[in-house]
């Protein structure tokens, strides 16, 4: 089922995609990149924002290092 998605939000995830934190890079880069099954970054639900997603699984991570302090 797909759920509406808000321009703004759209806006925001794919800035937050470019400005990932450090934490958020390494484990993109380094593990879940390659990883199967296939995750995606920044993956906007609704009006949420996640910072890693797995459709198979349907799995959704935030990364809680460094604050995450980012606005869009």
């Amino acid at each position: 089922m797909r759920l509406p998605r808000d321009k703004d939000v759209l806006e925001n995830a794919r800035a937050l995609r470019k400005s990932m934190t450090r934490e958020e890079r390494h484990l993109w880069y380094d593990f879940l990149r390659g990883y199967s099954p296939r995750f995606v970054r920044q993956k906007v639900v609704g009006c949420y924002i996640l910072d890693f997603y797995c459709d198979v699984e349907a799995g959704l991570s935030a990364v809680y290092g460094q604050l995450d302090n980012r606005t869009g």
